[in-house]
């Protein structure tokens, strides 16, 4: 169907649509189905979920078929072996993110949640219970595994999904979304309650920030150019996921052990996604007499070290680190590395280039692990532990739709309950107010 033929004409659920826009028609196929979901048990959304799960992996030859042209064309744009990693499906990967689907099933689901109840004077009946958000619409960039984490948070929590994937995945989110959809099928939960915008332009994008009345929530996912996009040009909601600029301070008196293996899972584990390390920050003392040994392992994982003058007169194999560098989420085997006098100065400079997301202390100090877990301003911070925990998963949510680095209705893992909203429901018996 061409949604900009001028002769297009259609009469759907009360509106007439004339050279109504890809974005406007599945929008609007959505919000109608919010009102189907609104109505949905607890076990008729698991049912789908489990039906979708199983297409998936039943499909799992023609997805891969499918991402292996989106691979493909990668390569010949020249996209980075980093980001392809974060592109590609194989078995395994399909299987997990079926798995992923199988994991909310067992999730709680927090729609009709009570919250509160209260009575007032005049006999007013008052309590206030969760409730769906209504279409979410997301915003995303490569990698194919969020079209499903998404929607199955989505329509677990009785929402509707717009899906817009960046172009480098489009072929793997055509084919995701088909199979889901027509898994949908044979399930009480509408197959419109799936939406894909196929528009690679970025105008299309444009229109959906602008989609009030359709769209209830926008919610990006993805680098920080895409998610300045988002917030400057929104008049829809946002909910803001950040990008992820994150540090590791190892204070004086870390154990070497420990904070050399932290670093090196915070940074090399999988350098591409967005609680990876881009920054260490080494205490001068402890860099005096183990910055060698700190950064060898990295170095032997093939993680190009940058650090500051000091740090290169501690090892000539460093080379120079610029502002911008501290600056750049690199999602790549890149590291920045700055020797700072204390744990204060580490501190300030996290605040400086910090994105809010995800940063770690690692100290056998309890005061200045104290004074750091209170003083930085994050969604989450760790004192000797790996960044790389920032995630539904490990944080028992189970897929997450995205890392709030906003301080609004959600912070951190967005698991289920942030994609509610409440309501009050009020029971009287005649009461009027005077």
């Amino acid at each position: 169907m061409s949604f900009r033929n001028p002769r297009h004409k259609k009469i759907l659920g009360g509106f007439i649509m004339t050279n109504f826009s890809e974005v406007k028609t599945k929008a609007l196929l959505a919000k109608q189905a919010a009102a189907v979901m609104n109505n949905l048990t607890t076990q008729q959304k698991n049912n789908a979920l489990l039906a979708m799960a199983d297409a998936l992996v039943n499909e799992s030859a023609s997805i891969i078929e499918a991402n292996a042209l989106d691979i493909e064309n990668g390569r010949k744009n020249g996209t980075s072996e980093s980001l392809l990693d974060r592109l590609a499906l194989n078995d395994d990967r399909v299987l997990g993110i079926a798995d992923g689907l199988k994991q909310v099933i067992e999730l709680a689901d927090p729609v009709g949640e009570q919250l509160s109840q209260f009575s007032r004077p005049n006999g007013l009946q008052i309590k206030q219970i969760r409730v769906p958000l209504g279409v979410i619409g997301m915003i995303y960039e490569a990698r194919p595994n969020v079209t499903v984490d998404a929607t199955g948070l989505c329509l677990k929590t009785g929402n509707t999904v717009v899906l817009r994937g960046g172009s480098a995945a489009l072929q793997s989110n055509r084919k995701i979304v088909e199979v889901m959809r027509n898994a949908l099928l044979a399930t009480d939960v509408p197959a419109d309650a799936i939406q894909l915008i196929e528009d690679s332009d970025r105008a299309s994008v444009n229109e959906m920030l602008k989609a009030n009345g359709l769209l209830d929530v926008v919610i990006p996912r993805g680098g920080a150019s895409l998610i300045r996009t988002v917030v400057e040009n929104a008049s829809v909601p946002v909910i803001e996921t950040g990008a992820g600029i994150c540090h590791t301070f190892v204070d004086e008196t870390a154990q070497l052990e420990m904070a050399a293996q932290i670093a090196l899972n915070a940074k090399a584990q999988r350098p591409s996604v967005c609680n990876s390390m881009e920054t260490l920050l080494v205490h001068e003392q402890f860099a005096q007499k183990h910055l060698a040994q700190l950064l060898a392992p990295l170095t032997e994982a093939n993680v190009e070290i940058r650090g500051c003058k000091d740090a290169q007169l501690l090892l000539s194999s460093i080379v120079a680190v610029t502002e911008q560098d501290f600056a750049t989420e690199y999602n790549d085997y890149i590291l920045n590395v700055r020797i700072v006098k204390d744990v204060h100065e580490a501190i300030a400079h996290i605040t400086k280039y910090g994105t809010m997301h995800s940063e770690c202390i690692v100290t056998e100090n309890a005061n200045n692990a104290a004074l750091f877990l209170q003083s930085i301003d994050a969604a989450a911070v760790y004192h000797n532990a790996s960044t790389r925990f920032t995630d539904g998963f490990e944080f028992g949510f189970g897929a997450e739709i995205g890392i709030s680095t906003q301080k609004l209705h959600a912070r951190g893992p967005m698991g289920l309950p942030a994609l509610t909203s409440t309501k009050y429901m009020i029971q009287g018996n005649g009461q009027i107010r005077p």
